[in-house]
């Protein structure tokens, strides 16, 4: 999980103003604080279907998955692992 993190601190360092970057911690809000809009969330979403393989429905775009880099990372862990129980259940 700790590469999860990772990769979604990088993307939101060109996501977000130059000097945000440096105050971001993994519990830190991104949308309820401001420092992401509509339009940084609609490119966040995009980069976690795109990175990361999955499919985020509109429901699960909101706040509770997508306002902080655990509630992401914690968000696909659980992705990952539905996928992988469907998986084996096949």
């Amino acid at each position: 999980m700790d590469d999860v993190k990772q990769q979604l601190r990088e993307f939101l360092s060109e996501l977000l103003p130059a000097g945000k970057m440096s105050t971001l911690s993994d519990d830190m809000p991104l949308r309820t604080s401001g420092l992401i809009d509509s339009l940084g969330v609609l490119r966040l979403v995009g980069f976690v279907e795109e990175k990361f393989g999955v499919e985020v429905d509109a429901y699960d775009a909101g706040v509770q998955n997508f306002d902080t880099v655990n509630a992401i990372a914690a968000f696909l862990e659980r992705k990952r692992l539905a996928k992988a129980s469907a998986s084996s259940r096949a």
